[in-house]
């Protein structure tokens, strides 16, 4: 049997899932599974949100009402790994592209950070999170990032927990293996500490930064942070849309869940 049903039309609401209940659907909702996907009442639909799992329900009309009728949970809500994604903001559409490859790639907070640099100083966190939930309804993802309002980039240093591990994207840095960086920035295990504690997630932040690169200040100030790592994406320079993509895989592959 297939891992993933790919089929079945997804959907995010908001109400609490368990078995043998009816979610009632907003209209657009509605809309969306009536008059654009054209489904008829008993057809299925796959419903999440983001902490109860996934559930198999059908579809059910009565009049101008439209709900769910819950059946089985195909899915248990996974434990989501740590990663924040900070970015300064893009123009619409590279945005939306950005945030969407954001969650598919198991972000699970998004930052907005307004740098010097920083193109785009006006943010629609609305348009982010309708982003972030096309992205999981799509890809099967079963969690919705938290998405942060923008903040200045002095304050996102302000407010940073030095526990987290930081990878700053530079295209300043020297050009050397990301993987070999990424692997010296693992916690050391200690040996007084119980397995399960060794091999928890370790909470990560990704920060990339505006087209026009960061500020020497700001480079600056980065690189005084404790528990940094200043990483290259290789030697060509990269869009800042790309470079998220790129990080984000590298991250995830190196120390993050591709290899749990």
């Amino acid at each position: 049997m297939a891992r993933y049903d790919f089929k079945s039309p997804r959907l995010f609401v908001e109400a609490a899932l368990a078995g043998d209940r009816a979610v009632a659907l907003e209209k657009p909702q509605a809309h969306y599974l009536t008059n654009v996907l054209r489904l008829k009442a008993g057809d299925a639909v796959l419903a999440f949100n983001g902490k109860d799992g996934e559930w198999r329900a059908e579809l059910a009309i009565s009049g101008k009402k439209v709900s769910l009728a819950l059946q089985e949970r195909t899915r248990e809500q996974p434990a989501p790994h740590d990663l924040h994604y900070l970015f300064a903001p893009l123009k619409h559409e590279r945005l939306d592209y950005m945030m969407q490859k954001a969650v598919e790639m198991g972000a699970t907070r998004l930052v907005p950070v307004l740098t010097q640099h920083t193109q785009v100083n006006r943010v629609n966190t609305e348009r982010m999170r309708l982003n972030a939930i096309e992205a999981a309804e799509q890809c099967g993802v079963l969690s919705i990032p938290d998405i942060a309002e923008p903040m200045a980039f002095g304050r996102m240093l302000g407010a940073r927990n030095p526990d987290r591990l930081l990878v700053f994207c530079d295209e300043d840095a020297p050009v050397k293996d990301p993987v070999v960086a990424l692997n010296d920035a693992r916690p050391k295990p200690e040996a007084a500490l119980p397995v399960a504690v060794q091999n928890a997630p370790q909470p990560i932040a990704i920060l990339i930064g505006p087209e026009g690169g960061f500020a020497e200040e700001e480079r600056a100030a980065l690189l005084q942070q404790p528990n940094i790592v200043r990483l290259s994406l290789g030697p060509r320079i990269l869009r800042a849309d790309t470079a998220a993509v790129a990080a984000l895989a590298l991250v995830q592959a190196v120390l993050g869940d591709w290899n749990a």
